[in-house]
Parts: structure tokens; sequence; C-alpha cells
């Protein structure tokens, strides 16, 4: 079977048979679409007899809903899928229905539809794949020659779907109540189906407007691995294009959140905030802001966390954009760009990171993994040692007063005439970067000349001293500044004062982040961050074509 991009699954069974085959379907599914897969619920639809089948309305009910919950926490299994459940023929009572004709423009256009609906028939001109073909190109913007697969009985049903009764709608739980306005936020980094879940409901309850607050700056200092969090506009650019895809009808208000409660507290016409387990106290803050200001309080519709059932050591118990995050790690960020005057043996790694970091141990680790490692801080401090290439220029810029009583440079007292003080400072990068990139070419030689395949340079000042010409990628060392701040403090006994001082004289962690193209982090054991380089270092190999 040919794999298409995008696809769109008709799922026709009663709800409640279609529940217990999820698995096998999408797993079916999976196997042929490798990205977009748009799913719409179509319970009952028939695709045999004369006559074209035609959209009808599901009504909002938790059956429903709870349905479309199992979709997304089941479709977690198939991480390289990025599902869609399809809204627009789920309508509340409330709304007056409307006609199903037009066709939906979709971001993706499917290139190839599917279907669980059963039939004995078999064979390319299969009545049912042919109706099924025509179906979507009525309903759906679809690529032109559009192909259909039957996948029955592909995903072995639990039961023949003939001897099934009719669906009809359970309503006795009552439908979704909606309401015209509905507000939600959230910090909606790296979309995923947590994330479609709240805002499915979202799109269910709302009858006209859904007002979505996206978190920005100050609300997002304290989240995990910050500086891998998508920026702003390009979160909102997926978050639209879901939004519009799954429920065109609505409009979407998507605004900055750079508190925690944003325009919540003061428009008038929202009716409905829908919240998580885990923020509703902030829903009850909203409302209790709300009274303050003489506004109505809002509906609370809480929705429950999703499990992540295979979530690793450190990572969060349920599905989490911080998990997601966690996982990049040591993966390629981005692709890095081939540079024809650079040698492909060796294969050269500029480790950086700020103080605290943790960038020695991860220097360390990757040479037990085979890495041939070149210390550049180390190759800084024989540049001044007597006797070394910037000894007497060092010595003549800054006087004799930074000279022990053997003759050695006190490093402190030459780190404090140059540290605040930038005109002295580069006076002594001056000196010393260009002297350091020569002894570090130098040993760069050496290990090609020695047929060693992948070097790493342990550099500190990789980003600073412009030295990433000597490298095919950059890999970046981090941990969370207060982290830093602690391990500073330990380390060299200095006050917060002066080791935030001295992080704030160094590029900081998203500063290094654009420019990296492996982000590692030491935060936790050092079993986890093995674990990272080892992740890090089998992709590189990949990457590399070396067994």
């Amino acid at each position: 079977m040919s794999v298409f991009r995008s696809g769109l699954l008709v799922l026709t069974a009663p709800l409640s048979a279609l529940s217990l085959r999820l698995v096998p379907i999408l797993a079916s599914a999976s196997r042929i679409v490798e990205d977009t897969l748009y799913i719409h619920l179509q319970p009952g639809l028939s695709l045999t007899g004369s006559s074209q089948p035609r959209s009808t309305y599901v009504p909002a009910t938790p059956e429903v809903y709870s349905l479309i919950n199992k979709l997304y926490v089941d479709a977690d299994a198939h991480s390289h899928l990025d599902v869609r459940v399809l809204l627009t023929n789920i309508r509340n009572q409330n709304l007056t229905p409307q006609s199903l004709s037009s066709v939906q423009n979709l971001s993706h256009p499917p290139e190839v539809i599917l279907t669980d609906f059963q039939t004995s028939d078999g064979g390319q001109y299969n009545p049912v794949k042919q109706r099924l073909e025509r179906y979507a190109t009525s309903c759906y913007s679809c690529r032109p020659n559009l192909i259909s697969v039957l996948l029955y009985p592909e995903y072995e049903p639990m039961m023949d779907q003939s001897e099934l009764p009719p669906w009809e709608p359970d309503l006795d739980g009552g439908a979704l109540r909606s309401y015209s306005d509905v507000v939600v936020g959230g910090t909606f980094d790296r979309l995923h189906n947590a994330h479609k879940i709240l805002l499915s409901v979202c799109c269910l309850l709302a009858e006209n407007r859904l007002l979505v607050g996206v978190s920005d700056k100050d609300l997002l200092e304290n989240k995990m691995l910050k500086e891998l969090i998508q920026p702003y506009e390009q979160r909102v650019e997926k978050l639209c294009e879901f939004l519009v895809d799954v429920k065109p009808s609505l409009r979407y208000d998507i605004v900055p959140l750079v508190d925690p409660y944003g325009p919540s507290i003061t428009d008038p016409d929202l009716e409905c905030i829908v919240v998580s387990e885990e923020t509703r106290k902030g829903g009850v803050a909203v409302n209790k802001k709300r009274l303050e200001n003489g506004l109505s309080e809002l509906a609370l519709h809480e929705i429950l966390l999703v499990k992540d059932p295979g979530h690793g050591e450190n990572e969060e118990e349920k599905i989490s954009s911080s998990t997601i995050r966690q996982r990049l790690l040591g993966t390629l960020l981005q692709p890095p760009q081939k540079d024809p005057a650079l040698p492909s043996r060796p294969y050269v790694i500029g480790l950086t990171g700020g103080t605290g970091s943790g960038k020695s141990s991860i220097a360390r680790y990757l040479e037990c993994l085979g890495a041939f490692l070149i210390d550049v801080d180390k190759l800084g401090h024989e540049a001044y040692a007597p006797g070394g290439p910037a000894y007497e220029q060092v010595a003549e810029e800054f006087g004799e007063d930074i000279l022990n009583e053997d003759g050695t440079i006190n490093r402190k007292t030459l780190g404090a005439k140059v540290f605040g003080n930038q005109e002295r400072l580069k006076s002594l990068t001056d000196i010393m970067w260009p002297v350091i990139a020569k002894m570090t070419k130098r040993q760069l030689n050496e290990a090609a000349a020695q047929g060693k395949a992948v070097c790493v340079l342990d550099v500190a000042v990789l980003l600073e001293a412009g030295w990433t010409d000597m490298v095919h990628e950059v890999w970046m060392a981090s941990v969370p500044e207060q982290e830093a701040l602690r391990r500073i403090m330990a380390r060299d006994g200095l006050s917060d004062e002066a080791a935030r001082n001295r992080l704030q004289s160094q590029l900081s962690n998203s500063q290094r982040v654009k420019q990296s193209h492996v982000v590692l982090c030491t935060l936790w054991e050092p079993e986890a961050t093995q674990k990272q380089v080892e992740k890090a270092w089998a992709l590189l190999q990949q990457r590399i074509g070396q067994d």
C-alpha cells in the first residue's frame, strides 16, 4: 500500500461499536497516512445503493464528546500522525441546522480517503469505493484523482456491521449545553492531542465565538525548557490552522496572554470558560475578578487531564508540551548548513554552554562514546601560561600586577580588570581568541591525521568568538537559570548577586538555542544526562553514515 501525506477517514459504524474498534482502525490508517489524518464521524452512513450518500448531523452529546476524546487518546500511539476530528456536522440542539452541501476547504487537502465501512464487494471498481470518492469530493477539498481505501477487513472488526441495528444518537445524557462566546487559555506549544481535546470541547460548546488566550512573555518564564517553546507567532499559526479545519463556522479571536487573566475578566460577551483539573483554580479566580469588575460569572466547564501511558522518568504523567520538549533533547532541532570549505572528516561538534550548564560532563560522556575531545577552554589556559603564545602580550597589555610570584597570570586579578568593562574585555579577547583558534585548528589537523571520525570542541565561547566556521554542528548544554545560579554559588563560593552578574555577562540560553542544532539539559540526575547524550550520539551516527 502506498503512503500518502494526508488523508480523510470516514467512520460509519455506530458510535457504541466504533469505540471498540478505534485502536485497530487507527493502526491501519497510520500505515497509509504519514502526516495529517482528518476524521469525519458519520455513524450510520450507507455507501451502498444507488443514491449519493450525504452528510448528516450528529448531536453534540456526551457520548460524541467521549468518542472524540478517545480518538485523540488512541491516536497518541501514532506520533507521526496529526489527527484532526472534523466537527462540521456535530451540532448543538440550540443551533439552527444549515446546509452541509458546501465544500469545506481543508488546509491539507486529502490525497486518500479511508473508511471503516464493511462490504463484501471487492475489486478495483468496487461501487462502494466509487461512492466514497464522490462523497469525499462533494464534501471536502481533495486532491485530483483521489484514491479510496476500504480498511475492512484490515482492521479485523469485532462484529459484522451488517448485524448492527441502525445508529441512533444516545440522548439519555442530554446534549452538551452551548454558549454564544467561550474562552480558553494555554501555552499551546507544539499542538498535541490533549490540546486538541481541549479545543474540540471548546468548539462544541461555542455557538458563535471562541476566544483563545495564548501565553507569552512573563507567563513562559517558569515553563520547563522554556527556550524550546515555539515562538508565539508559530504557535498561533498552528492553532488557527487546526481550529479553522475542525470547525470553520466559528469566529476565532486569538490574543496574547501576558498575565493570568487577559480579556477573560473584561469581555462582557463571554459566557463560559473551559478549564482542566489543573487550571480550575484559575477559572475560579477569573470569576472573582469578573465580579469585581461588575461582570457576570462564567460557566466553568472542566475537562479531565489526558494520561500519557508512555511517559518516562522525569516526564509528566499527562500528555504535555513540556514532555514533548524533553523528548526533543538530543535530537536535531534544525539541519546544519553544509560548508564546502569545511572538510567532511573529522565531523566536528562544537559543544557550548554557559557556566554551570554541565558542559564538561557532557563532553566526558561524548569522549567515552568515541569522540576525540578537544578542550578548547584548557587551550586558553595554556595560551597565557608562561611561555605560551599569548603570555607576553597579555602581561604587557594588562600590567605586571596580574602576575603571581612564580610569573603565572593570576586569573582572578585579570578577570577583575576585564569584568564589567567591555573595552578591556575586548582587548583581552582580541589577543586570546586568534591564538586559541590557531591552537584548536592544529589539534583538529592532528585528529584528522589520526583518522578520527568525530571531534568535539568543548568551548564556552564558541558562539561569541565566531568559531562556528570550524564545526559542522553546534551542540548546547543548558540548565534553567536558577539551577545554574545554585551550581555557581556552590562551586565558586559566590554570592547570589555575583553569580547573577556572571550569568548576565554571557549569552542567554535563548540566544544559544537559536544558533544550536542539538540541545542537551543536565537538570536531572547524571543517568538522565547520559541517556540524552547516548541518544544524540546514535542520531549523529545515522546522520554521518557511520555504523
